[in-house]
């Protein structure tokens, strides 16, 4: 059995203590699934040969196998095919968007609450994710995985293995090569409970929860996912001139 496939099903349920090898594959794995779940630019489709280098060196496992399945298409595709499968699977549609907290919590206050407590997690491990993303984005929740280690840095994937199984499920519906990173990822997770297949299938039935008012609580970032309904900005007040208007005013 290999270093990383032991990892997935400890003995009792534990997870286990990871040698300093160990740890340094699993970080450069959750690395790999970060970038390569990020958007295809130009930057990224630049970089696949060094990335299908790092993948054929991680040792045998089932998540590496799902990562070699999925380098094998990406590297041979063109890239604008890549652009635009990225887009299609991920901007448009609400199943298989990359936002984890809008699965756990939909358009809720809650919602927000989750986004701050996440962002404060990074910053009390030392890491400031930027403001180019949410935090729940799943690249950035990978890329503190990947620097903090296996047990407080993977908590935030854990807590939303859920989402994670929605998304896997979606796009194996699409029969998008997207699928064999979330099924990478899914096999480094504890394995779902009938409870949490149960939830999936009602989350896939009925979409997240709903909330008509309440998303102020962290900012003005819009929380949705692209596509969904996102509230117009309040019109400016209406005031009453001054002085009063000519009638040439007021025909114009």
């Amino acid at each position: 059995m290999s270093p990383l496939r032991a990892l997935v099903r400890p003995v009792s349920g534990r997870r286990t203590r990871l040698t300093r090898e160990q740890a340094e594959q699993r970080s450069l794995l959750l690395r790999l699934l970060s970038l390569l779940l990020q958007y295809p630019d130009r930057e990224l489709a630049t970089a696949r040969p060094s990335l299908a280098a790092s993948v054929a060196k991680l040792p045998h496992s089932p998540a590496s196998a799902e990562l070699t399945s999925f380098i094998n298409w990406f590297v041979a595709q063109p890239s604008d095919t890549l652009e635009s499968h990225y887009v299609e699977v991920f901007d448009l549609r609400r199943k298989s968007g990359l936002y984890l907290t809008y699965y756990l919590h939909g358009d809720t206050r809650r919602r927000g609450m989750a986004l701050l407590t996440l962002t404060q997690t990074y910053r009390a491990a030392g890491w400031d994710p930027g403001a180019g993303e949410l935090p729940d984005h799943l690249p950035v929740a990978l890329e503190f995985a990947a620097l903090t280690g296996h047990g407080a840095g993977e908590a935030p994937l854990r807590r939303h293995r859920r989402g994670l199984e929605l998304i896997h499920h979606a796009l194996s519906d699409a029969r998008s090569p997207y699928r064999h990173l979330l099924a990478a990822l899914l096999t480094l997770l504890p394995p779902a409970t009938e409870a949490d297949l149960l939830a999936v299938a009602q989350l896939a039935a009925e979409g997240p929860p709903t909330e008509d008012v309440g998303m102020d609580p962290y900012g003005t970032a819009a929380f949705a996912p692209p596509g969904t309904f996102v509230p117009p900005p309040p019109a400016p007040p209406t005031t009453a001139p001054s002085h009063p208007t000519s009638n040439a005013e007021t025909r114009r």
